[in-house]
């Protein structure tokens, strides 16, 4: 016997079918994006933060191949794309979970058109894909502070010390 899919997994969409899930969410819709590859608690404050900021938050994940491309290392990531979208999927705050496989977002926040576009603390405004575009149709574009200071490249690095 097999057990179906949990719930949470609906919230994961194929880019194709972006457009006709955010029809019905609520807005303002809050965008941001990452590789998100082990899942920790600066992850998770940053995406509850960026929540805050919408009635509705799209992810939109890199790719395992667009993670190869950032350079993070080898290994990198070590989670597939599949799993770590289902963990996004998980989170409370997280509406919906989408991927891009370019190197940037820019074809997500176009099929988006959020009204709040975030980036973490590391990222200036101005430097933030999508920024133009996004201040340019009337949204804004936002970025968190950390409050945790934690990145999964230390938590690998701490993990190769053991």
């Amino acid at each position: 016997m097999t057990c179906p899919p949990p719930a949470f997994e609906a919230k994961i969409t194929a880019p194709a079918d972006l457009a006709d899930r955010i029809a019905r969410l609520a807005r303002p819709l809050v965008f941001t994006n990452g590789c998100f590859d082990i899942l920790h608690r600066g992850h998770v404050t940053y995406l509850a933060q960026a929540r805050a900021m919408g009635a509705a938050l799209i992810v939109a994940a890199n790719s395992d191949a667009s993670v190869k491309r950032l350079g993070k290392g080898e290994e990198r990531p070590v989670n597939p794309l599949a799993d770590r979208m289902a963990l996004l999927a998980a989170l409370e705050c997280v509406s919906l979970v989408t991927w891009f496989d370019e190197d940037t977002p820019l074809a997500r926040i176009f099929d988006c058109r959020p009204d709040v576009l975030v980036k973490g603390g590391d990222w200036p405004l101005e430097k933030i894909v999508g920024f133009r575009e996004v201040t340019a149709w009337g949204g804004s574009v936002r970025s968190i502070p950390f409050v945790h200071e934690r990145s999964t490249t230390a938590l690998m690095e701490k993990i190769r010390r053991l």
